[in-house]
């Protein structure tokens, strides 16, 4: 491994051409100002933060709830054994080769154990990340939750709420929110559950579980994705008496539309297409949905005690005496608990540091009209993006309008106006090239007239002697 750092460091020094910072340092009332806060300490973050130093952008901050290493989904509450990526996709190298998920598991594992892989595990995904955090010496502050952001002087102004209840404040010109796959909105668990079941009874699948307590339990899971079959395999290997899976789908998903994504016109230039265009093309992938993985699939149905029922939408819920009761139509079922893997809504208002302001916030279904035939609310409760990534005001003479411009969304709510981006592994590094491009831009944009006085103000000599070198 300290072979590999010193590569990092010996390939970066190789290309640091033009990367020195550039930025015009700001104050506000004495206090300094931040480039770019980074709320959000996972991938999208770190790769944000790297892209941003690339580019000479370096007076950044990435902010995160978490304490140091629990960052993101990976060793908190994703239960596959492994991530659904191929092991050739990469992310947060941002396209240096030392840098590579590949380059780390060999420095660790050996290439031989590499070359056998199937796919990274998510304890070692998460392990990779911690290494490309300290290798690259990102600036990130833990334990540190975001809850308001103000406009003042042109300036956002960032509450966080830090370990102990402290509250602290940050100025910045530019925020970038990376807040993963429920940073536009929540993780949804359906009313019909909610006022019938206490809290006992049920979780979602982005919660914290005690499988061990489901030790010989009967387990009822809603949900066709990924992660309604990671968690009934878990339960299952944890010694459950019975899994049912149900969903509502008449037959479970198939065909994975991130593997055709994973191509560089896609990656690359989907923001770029129409309106109409980019929602027939969302629509086609939303219906697709993705799949649960061939392994994770043979994961569950490898014992005989599970069990899965499609077209078997849940219509209610009860708790009569030790059972919870769920109704179908095709009749009733009775399990011990549930487990819910019904995903997310997006919803800005539910998030709290945008709750202020997601009324002023345009959504997809404020700016396009789809063709009567072609409506899709899930679409048009989407934000409906500017080509930096930007949200746009509802009302074009919204006296927010500069606040919004200066806030950034690199969640998976940006996937309808940019296609893959930050919550994604498979679009992540060209997201960020995007995205970054357009801070950089606006950063410069704003301080031109200061740029353009340094450049008046640059006396450095070049030619420094008139006469020829004396030898002897």
């Amino acid at each position: 491994m300290e072979q590999l750092n010193k590569r990092v460091r010996d390939d970066l020094a190789k290309i640091q051409y033009a990367t020195g910072n550039w930025c015009i340092p700001h104050k506000h009332d004495g206090e300094d100002v931040l480039d770019v806060a980074i709320i959000g300490g996972g991938q999208g973050g770190l790769a944000t933060c790297f892209g941003l130093k690339r580019r000479g952008i370096t007076n950044t901050c990435i902010f995160d709830t978490a304490p140091k290493g629990g960052e993101g989904p990976w060793v908190t509450f994703a239960r596959m054994l492994t991530l659904r990526t191929p092991k050739y996709v990469t992310g947060p190298d941002l396209g240096i080769p030392s840098l590579t998920p590949q380059s780390w598991y060999e420095a660790r594992y050996g290439a031989a154990a590499w070359h056998t892989l199937d796919k990274i595990s998510r304890q070692d995904w998460q392990a990779y990340l911690d290494w490309v955090r300290d290798v690259l010496a990102l600036p990130v502050k833990n334990e540190h939750e975001l809850i308001d952001i103000e406009w003042q002087d042109k300036l956002l102004k960032l509450t966080f709420s830090c370990a102990g209840g402290v509250k602290k404040q940050i100025w910045a010109r530019k925020i970038v929110l990376a807040t993963g796959i429920e940073g536009g909105g929540a993780w949804h668990v359906p009313d019909f559950i909610t006022k019938a079941l206490p809290k006992t009874r049920y979780a979602h699948t982005c919660e914290q579980i005690d499988f061990e307590k489901l030790r010989g339990k009967r387990i009822g899971v809603l949900g066709a994705g990924a992660s309604a079959f990671d968690n009934a395999a878990t339960a299952l290997e944890h010694g459950a008496k019975q899994v049912n899976l149900c969903l509502r789908r008449k037959k479970i998903p198939s065909v994975n539309p991130y593997r055709w994504m994973e191509n560089a016109g896609f990656l690359s230039y989907f923001s770029e297409l129409d309106d109409l265009t980019r929602w027939r093309f969302m629509r086609r992938i939303y219906d697709l949905n993705q799949p649960p993985p061939q392994d994770t699939f043979w994961r569950c149905r490898s014992h005989p005690n599970f069990a899965f029922h499609t077209g078997t939408p849940w219509l209610s819920v009860r708790e009569e005496g030790k059972d919870v009761v769920v109704t179908t139509p095709h009749g009733e079922m009775r399990f011990d608990f549930l487990i819910i893997g019904t995903g997310f809504v997006i919803d800005l208002a539910q998030r709290p540091e945008l709750a202020k302001i997601a009324s002023h916030i345009a959504l997809w279904r404020d700016c396009f009209a789809p063709p009567e035939d072609e409506q899709n609310t899930l679409l048009g409760s989407h934000p409906y993006l500017g080509e930096r990534f930007q949200f746009l005001p509802r009302n074009a003479s919204d006296p927010l309008a500069p606040m919004l411009a200066s806030i950034h969304n690199f969640t998976f709510s940006a996937t309808p106006s940019m296609g893959l981006s930050g919550s994604s592994i498979s679009g992540m590094r060209y997201g960020v090239e995007k995205l970054t491009f357009g801070i950089g831009r606006d950063l410069f944009v704003q301080d031109g007239e200061k740029h353009l006085q340094s450049l008046l103000d640059y006396n450095v000599d070049e030619l420094v002697s008139l006469e020829p070198p004396q030898f002897a």
